[in-house]
Parts: C-alpha cells; structure tokens; sequence
C-alpha cells in the first residue's frame, strides 16, 4: 500500500494526477538546516525524516511503501523556506527578482527493507519586478505555504521569465522522477504492490 507523508495539498494533487492509489498519513518532521549542510543535502535530509517518520506512524505493515517530499528554492546557496509574513514574502521576492535560483525537490520511497531517492533540480529566472508588482502579488496571499514565496502553478507563474527543468518539481513533486521510484517498489498506477 502507498502512503504519501505529506500535509501539502499539492503533492495530493499531483501523486493522484499520476493515478497512483494511496492514503495520506500526516507527520510532523521539523525543517531545519544545520550549519554547513548543503542545500541539497538538506533537502534530501528532510524527505527522507518525512518518509521514516510516516513508516513509524504507520507501525508494522509490511507492505507500507511511503512517499516523503521537499521542495526548496535556493539562491546563492541560501535555503528559501516558506515566508512567515508579509515583509518576509517581499524580501524573498526582492531577492529573486531578476535573477535565475534553483529549485530543489528531493524525492524518497521507503518500505520495510528498502529505500530509495530521487532528485530533481530545475532553474527558474524571475522577471525583473518592481515594488507595486511585489505589493500586490504578497497582497493575493498566494506567497504564504510556499517555498520562496511564489507558486507557479497559480498567480507565481506571471513571475517566471524562464523555466529549466521539470514544472511538477518546482511545483512540490516532480512527476516523472517520483514514477519512476515508484516503479522500483513495483507499484503502478491504479494498482496495490505487485510483487
């Protein structure tokens, strides 16, 4: 059986977009970075606790494969979390603004004896913004619960000049990457394990 250990209404969306049958098992891992870490290694480090942390919620089913995910955008080696307000929104897309930042989405699956990761690293260059187009874009309320303060999925996407690498990603599960995984753990679309 395939869980997804995720409170993010986007990965639901799109691991259902890929067909998968799954339930949701919610876990609280905290996010912080320890000094020096890389930040891909922290953003594996993450998905990964989320992923451990959902097979212990879930105790001893065998068969539990479970999905955990994080998403960063990172910036001349600096980790953009979520904003925690207002001014925090608008200084994160000051410091985007114009410039090409990475997107980070690490991936893993893990089940009793096995675990395995998928990473996915795309390029986005915002367009030059001024502080109006800032003020308003913060004023949508779309910035809050999101890595680096924009979503493209939704009003962000009027932000981004430029994107290299996989949409699904920047979005908070890179599609491709995590069927693939997926596949490893013989689950397919629409089906329970099949080995």
């Amino acid at each position: 059986m395939l869980y997804l250990a995720s409170q993010s209404p986007r990965r639901r969306e799109l691991l259902a977009q890929l067909g998968y049958r799954f339930e949701v098992v919610d876990v609280d891992v905290p996010e912080l970075r320890a000094a020096g870490e890389p930040p891909q290694d922290y953003v594996s480090r993450v998905a990964l606790d989320k992923a451990r942390a959902g097979l212990a919620a879930l105790g001893a089913r065998g068969d539990a494969v479970v999905l955990g995910a994080d998403t960063e955008v990172v910036l001349d080696d600096e980790v953009f979390g979520k904003p925690a307000g207002d001014e925090d929104a608008a200084a994160m897309l000051r410091r985007l603004s114009g410039r090409t930042h990475a997107v980070v989405s690490a991936v893993w699956a893990a089940g009793a004896t096995q675990a395995e990761r998928a990473l996915c690293v795309s390029r986005v260059r915002f367009a030059p913004l001024d502080e109006a187009a800032i003020a308003a874009y913060v004023a949508t309320g779309e910035p809050f619960g999101k890595a680096g303060g924009y979503a493209i999925q939704g009003r962000g996407a009027a932000l981004v000049e430029y994107l290299e690498g996989s949409y699904s990603g920047v979005m908070g599960l890179p599609l491709f990457e995590t069927a693939r995984l997926l596949r490893g753990f013989g689950l397919a679309p629409g089906r329970a394990l099949s080995r």
